[in-house]
Parts: C-alpha cells; sequence; structure tokens
C-alpha cells in the first residue's frame, strides 16, 4: 500500500436517537453529539476518547431537536458550543459549568439548518460571530454580545418563493475588517456575502440542492470553495479568479447525495466528502501551473475511499490537533471515530 492514506474505524457507537451533528470539542479528546429523539426532543452528548473506546462524559436534553452545533466563535479559554434547533433558536452552551444556555436568542422562523463559527480558537481574527441559515431562507449574523439582534441579514425577497438555506460558512477573514458569508441553498444557488460592504460578492446556480460549502480556509483571502450537492457530485470554484464560474471543476463523488465536504485543517488541499451510500472519499487537490495559479483551477484525486455504514453518513469533522482524527455520523444512528493514517507526509507540501 506504500504510502497511500487509509481510513480505518478506531471506535463504532450505537445510540438512540437520530444524529444530526458532530463536533469536536477545540484541544481535547472530546467531541459531542448533537440530535433528536423520535418524541421530538434533543439531546446534546459529550464524549471523551479513552484508548480503545469513547465514555459519555455529559448529557444535556432540551425539549427541542438540535440540528447543528459549531465551536468557532469561541475562545479556547471558554470552549462554548453554539447550536441551532428545530424551533430556531440558536442557544449558547458552557459544556463545562452548566446544562442552562449562557446565550439565547430566537434566531429564525423555523428550523435553523446549518451554523459555523469564526473570531474564535482557530481564526482570531475580527469579533467572535455565529452565522446561521435556516428554512425561512435567512442567513443572519449574531454577535452575543449584541442581544436579540443580529449584526447582519441577508433575506429572501418578499412576495417570491423562499429556498431552504441549507449550509452556510465563513471566509475570507483574514485581517479585523474583512470577513464573508457563503451560503448554499435547496434550489442550487449558492452566495458569497460580503460582511463589509453588506452586499452579494458573487453567486451561481449549480442545479441541484446544495448540501455543504466550506472555504478551504476561513482565515485567509478567499481562495478555494468547495460545495457538495444532492446529485451525487462537488464543485471547486477559485474564488480569487475574475470569473470563478469559469474557473471551476465538478467531480462525481459518491453514489447518491454527497453529503459534506472537509478541509484537513492541517493541509487545506486533502479534504474528505461523505457520501449517500455510508462512504468516505479522500480527496486532494493539486495546484496549477505557478504561472496561472490565479487565473485556472487545478485537479483533484481521489486518494482513498471506504463504506463504513449501509446509511448515509450526514456528518463529518476532523480533529484540529491530532492530523487524521476524525468523527462522523450516520442515518443508521451510529458514530464512529475514525484515524486516516499518512496524512503526515502532505504536511511538508502544505499551503498556510
Amino acid at each position: 500500500m506504500g504510502s497511500v492514506p487509509q481510513i480505518l474505524v478506531h471506535v463504532q457507537r450505537s445510540v438512540d436517537f437520530s444524529v444530526f451533528d458532530t463536533k469536536w470539542v477545540p484541544c481535547s479528546c472530546r467531541f459531542v453529539v448533537l440530535g433528536s429523539y423520535p418524541r421530538g426532543t434533543g439531546t446534546i452528548q459529550v464524549y471523551e476518547l479513552e484508548g480503545e473506546d469513547i465514555k459519555l462524559r455529559k448529557q444535556i436534553d432540551k425539549e427541542k431537536a438540535l440540528k447543528c452545533g459549531t465551536f468557532g466563535a469561541s475562545l479556547l479559554c471558554d470552549r462554548n458550543l453554539a447550536s441551532g434547533d428545530f424551533d430556531g433558536r440558536l442557544e449558547i452552551w458552557d459544556l463545562d459549568a452548566s446544562t442552562v444556555p449562557v446565550y439565547k436568542v430566537k434566531g429564525h422562523r423555523g428550523i435553523i439548518n446549518c451554523i459555523d463559527g469564526a473570531g474564535g480558537v482557530r481564526s482570531t481574527f475580527g469579533a467572535p460571530e455565529v452565522v446561521t441559515g435556516g428554512n425561512d431562507g435567512a442567513v443572519r449574523v449574531w454577535d452575543q454580545r449584541q442581544k436579540e439582534k443580529p449584526v447582519a441579514s441577508f433575506e429572501p425577497n418578499e412576495g417570491t418563493h423562499a429556498p431552504d438555506c441549507w449550509t452556510v460558512a465563513f471566509g475570507d477573514s483574514f485581517d479585523d475588517a474583512n470577513r464573508s458569508v457563503c451560503a448554499g441553498y435547496d434550489n442550487g444557488d449558492i452566495k458569497v456575502f460580503d460582511l463589509t460592504a453588506m452586499k452579494i460578492r458573487w453567486e451561481t446556480n449549480v442545479k441541484s440542492g446544495v448540501c455543504c460549502v466550506e472555504f478551504d480556509r476561513k482565515d485567509i483571502k478567499m481562495n478555494k470553495l468547495a460545495a457538495t450537492t444532492l446529485d451525487s457530485n462537488f464543485h471547486l470554484y477559485n474564488l480569487r479568479a475574475r470569473n470563478p464560474q469559469k474557473e471551476s471543476l465538478s467531480q462525481t463523488a459518491h453514489k447518491g447525495t454527497v453529503w459534506t465536504v472537509k478541509h484537513l485543517p492541517q493541509n487545506r488541499d486533502v479534504f474528505m466528502t461523505t457520501g449517500g451510500s455510508g462512504s468516505l472519499s479522500l480527496w486532494k487537490y493539486t495546484n496549477p501551473c505557478k504561472k496561472q495559479s490565479e487565473v485556472v483551477i487545478g485537479t483533484v484525486n481521489k486518494l482513498q475511499e471506504l463504506t463504513v455504514a449501509c446509511q448515509p453518513i450526514s456528518t463529518f469533522d476532523w480533529n484540529m490537533d491530532k492530523c487524521g482524527l476524525a468523527v462522523c455520523s450516520a442515518f443508521d444512528q451510529g458514530i464512529r471515530v475514525l484515524i486516516i493514517t499518512k496524512l503526515m507526509a502532505e504536511i511538508g507540501r502544505a499551503h498556510v
């Protein structure tokens, strides 16, 4: 097998609820699992990796099902979890101190489908902010120092059918004055909002529901944007090009929906996609000729693939501190801790 990375299932655990999100707690061997019980109530469970097993350390039950979570806006000294639920509430939790949220606000009408954070542990430029997207079609940016109202809001046009916002991601946060948000919608729209100018910076339509978007890194000038769709594909865009739509590539990744895309924190040219067939695919992006790097898109190569479940893998998260350690969940109510080997060989060629 040589230097080819391998995907290994280190620990597998079944739970008695539907899992909608999993996230590593920063700078720890703990991760959180968010989801919904059959009766419609929600839960946050905190697990700790202990040898060849995982131990449940804490559980917080809620009246409403939980859909998504992020640590992206939290400082290391706090490590607070921001979550969105099926009743449109945004809440921030101190997982070590209390079972009562330290901040809460009614953020959307209906479900908060997606969430991301910036200004926290790994993206220190700018204010700590959370962005949410809902099935009301709105994209809203929140600062917990400002109560009740978002600091920015991008609403659907009045009198028109509002597409569900399925995914949001921060990017372009390379100093204290700049930050952007990308949002993907069920009608295939992808929009990049400039939070400084408060306008749409770029947009396109991929003709299929957009399940996940992610910049290759949040804390640099916008570079690559990845987007996954219902129709088995992912798309990569060079946002530094004059025409990102032209300088892009599309790749069939899985049999069925491509649920997520997550870039390796230690090397933004390596990323994982998860599929509706229960498979994981590891990819490597290769830059074009250096003289052309600002105007063309490169190529992608599949490094490894493994089917780990019989149901779609809907969530995936890399550990920021341990290269190759990851956690994912599937519709089979299973959570899996993964080890992806031989990724350190790519670190020497990483872009920082």
